[in-house]
């Protein structure tokens, strides 16, 4: 199988993590340096979440079927732009830092999906996967960028420090990180994003970016 993968550099490298050892994997960190697209069998884009004119290139394939970076924005909301007959081929999936490199990969999904292709595709690279509801945020990213959000409040109150909070959540749940070692493997701007992404999607304000969490967006800017 001929595998496309283009974007991020860095979720890239974490991506290598995963098994691709039976197949040929082109990666392209500038999806513009791209050729011969009818060789593939799949795309993989890393970074359309953070760049969505990146669209425009799959337009011309359209059986061409995409595993796209996806949580900052519904996959639904493709949809206007490539049409109902590309609609079966697109997947979303949490290609975020920290989760891309998982046992579990977090797929979303239109309705009426080729999901024959998207099982196939999963079975012969080996991956574990689960299509969850096509939202913003997703599952875990929604709750786990939730429970960050919540202990920077609490560490910015001075109730306990980024330490403790993260050696607690540990003891006390069986998380692999606190909710501070999963900001830095994350980043911190997208933790943010999602953050506000999910706020303006549903008007929760449990996703309310804390004062303190914003601070440390901005800090990590200049």
């Amino acid at each position: 199988m001929k595998i496309l993968i283009s974007g991020d550099a860095h979720r890239w490298q974490l991506l290598q993590q995963k098994d691709f050892s039976q197949h040929q994997v082109f990666y392209f960190e500038n999806i513009a340096d791209v050729k011969d697209w009818s060789q593939y069998d799949w795309a993989m884009d890393l970074s359309l979440d953070e760049e969505p004119g990146r669209l425009h290139y799959y337009l011309m394939y359209p059986e061409l079927p995409l595993l796209a970076a996806r949580v900052k924005d519904s996959l639904s909301s493709l949809w206007p732009v490539i049409g109902k007959a590309r609609e079966k081929n697109v997947f979303g999936a949490n290609f975020l830092p920290g989760f891309i490199e998982s046992d579990l990969m977090e797929v979303s999904a239109a309705l009426n999906a080729d999901t024959g292709k998207l099982k196939s595709l999963m079975e012969r690279l080996g991956w574990a996967y689960d299509i969850v509801e096509d939202s913003v945020g997703l599952v875990r990213p929604r709750v786990v960028c939730m429970i960050i959000n919540e202990a920077y409040m609490t560490a910015g109150e001075g109730t306990a420090t980024k330490e403790d909070i993260d050696i607690s959540m540990k003891l006390g749940t069986n998380y692999p990180y606190g909710p501070f070692e999963w900001a830095e493997k994350i980043g911190i701007q997208n933790v943010y994003e999602v953050l506000q992404a999910v706020r303006e999607a549903t008007g929760d304000n449990r996703y309310l970016v804390s004062e303190a969490l914003e601070q440390q967006f901005f800090e990590s800017k200049k």
